[in-house]
């Protein structure tokens, strides 16, 4: 196969390549998919569609998410389709008012290794999977699961066909089967964090934009921007994307509606006009401008108890569900296929595979539950209604701007905010690291205790190669 930049230096190889059966072809899945591969597992996806969706909204990927795609080679692919982002404007969605700014300091972002870029999804997506195969992952698309055995390990078809492997990895999102299979043995948490909400998204073309005079504005900058607008009850998300595309993605929350629907379906343009109708003149302008729409429900899903069964484990929003534009929404997904391939590099035999699965939840489960407490509570502090919270909030933004200080800088006795924590322990986190640590301070020493009581499958090679292609990395 052809060299793919940035994987010319190997990382450690599986003594014992076994294979993967990845249910699921989004972001997750190809993600993983791409990350096992790295480490030289033989990987199948299959994904539900015969082909991606036309639809497609805005993506923001953060440092913790950007570093690991750098870190996989992607980095000249990804300035193809992203814009990286430097600034952030805080406006009031009912009058426009410039709350205040910040401009991401590069020092900051050397610490955390990455960048903030923002692309369309379904550029994100397509990347994701072109690299998956030219990595050798085999991805089945038009390939629908009826149903997992994870204790068979194995999964059947709509068709029939039966396929098995070693390792069953549940990555077909909150709707999917693989989920509703782990609830078979558990019951769902309650929301942590109610929300109850419903969210639009669209682009809009940069084309359109640039010859409104009022809009234009949006783009008026040295560096790319991004745009957050405060509501009552509501909130915007104003996103400037690239690729070869380029366009503004809005994100615009607000009370529940009756047009619910997914990712994957239109939804009325009224709905989208109607959560905007109290805004300021700009996202009444951009509102007109759309020309298509989507709707899904924020409901503040918390993550699930357990996130594996016998040979099966799952992950990305099929276990712990982000709010809908959120910035850790891709960015959990990715590092969750990182954590899972760097555990699965030091396996030499079969009786380590269910170890290795419930050391990733271990791994996982408490850095996602917190993100998702921090990514509800950012909605909650943007939708803030009237009131003595909403009041101390714009004032201390509007304090910092007189004051020449970043609104996400924690200066003095003003209040560090949520965004300013967010930057300091979720940016800065390396899942890679994360995993490489386990490995260092508990694995082996499970390892040497394992191997006193037994070593009788060391070398044990897997079997089903029939389903896998076998391709070497170089």
């Amino acid at each position: 196969m052809a060299r793919i930049p940035g994987f010319s230096n190997r990382p450690k190889q599986a003594a014992l390549p076994i294979d993967f059966l990845i249910v699921g072809g989004g972001i997750a899945g190809f993600a993983c998919a791409i990350a096992l591969r790295r480490v030289g597992h033989r990987v199948l996806v299959l994904e539900k569609d015969a082909t991606f969706p036309p639809i497609s909204g805005p993506c923001r990927m953060p440092p913790n998410l950007s570093k690991i795609l750098y870190h996989w080679g992607l980095q000249d692919e990804l300035s193809k389709i992203g814009v990286v982002s430097g600034a952030i404007n805080i406006c009031l969605q009912s009058t426009g008012e410039l709350l205040g700014k910040h401009i991401w300091d590069e020092e900051v972002l050397r610490e955390t290794r990455g960048e903030f870029i923002f692309a369309h999804i379904g550029d994100l997506r397509r990347l994701l999977y072109d690299t998956a195969v030219a990595v050798g992952a085999n991805v089945r698309l038009g390939a629908r699961v009826n149903t997992v055995n994870p204790d068979a390990q194995t999964v059947t078809l709509s068709t029939g066909e039966l396929l098995k492997a070693d390792v069953i990895v549940g990555c077909d999102g909150p709707s999917g089967i693989t989920r509703q299979v782990l609830l078979i043995e558990q019951e769902e948490y309650d929301d942590e964090v109610p929300i109850n909400m419903s969210m639009y998204c669209t682009t809009i073309p940069k084309t359109l934009i640039m010859k409104d005079p009022q809009l234009k504005e949006l783009y008026d900058h040295k560096i790319p921007t991004m745009y957050t607008w405060f509501g009552d009850k509501h909130a915007v998300l104003g996103i400037p994307l690239g690729g070869r595309n380029p366009a503004f993605g809005l994100c615009a929350y607000g009370p529940q509606d009756k047009y619910e629907g997914s990712w994957d379906e239109p939804a009325p343009l009224p709905g989208l006009r109607g959560m905007l109708e109290s805004s300021e003149s700009r996202l009444l302008r951009l509102s007109k401008l759309a020309t298509n729409t989507v709707c899904v429900h924020v409901d503040g899903k918390a993550p699930l108890e357990d996130w594996v069964d016998g040979f099966m484990v799952v992950m990305g929003a099929a276990v712990h569900p982000m709010p809908p534009g959120s910035i850790q929404e891709c960015a959990l997904t990715v590092e969750d296929g990182a954590v899972l391939a760097k555990l699965f590099s030091h396996l030499h035999c079969k009786d380590q595979i269910k170890s290795f699965l419930w050391a990733f939840q271990d791994l996982r489960q408490p850095r996602c539950a917190a993100v998702h407490r921090k990514e509800a509570g950012i909605i909650h502090y943007m939708t803030a209604e009237p009131g003595e919270f909403q009041s101390a909030r714009d004032d201390m933004m509007r304090a910092k701007q007189q004051a020449g200080v970043g609104i996400l800088d924690a200066t003095g006795d003003l209040e560090e905010t949520p965004e300013w924590v967010e930057i300091k322990e979720v940016f800065g986190y390396d899942a890679e690291d994360d995993a490489d640590n386990w490995w260092v301070e508990w694995g082996l020493l499970r390892e040497r205790a394992r191997t006193n009581s037994s070593d009788s499958h060391m070398g044990e090679v897997a079997g089903t190669k029939n389903l896998f292609s076998d391709v070497q990395i170089v």
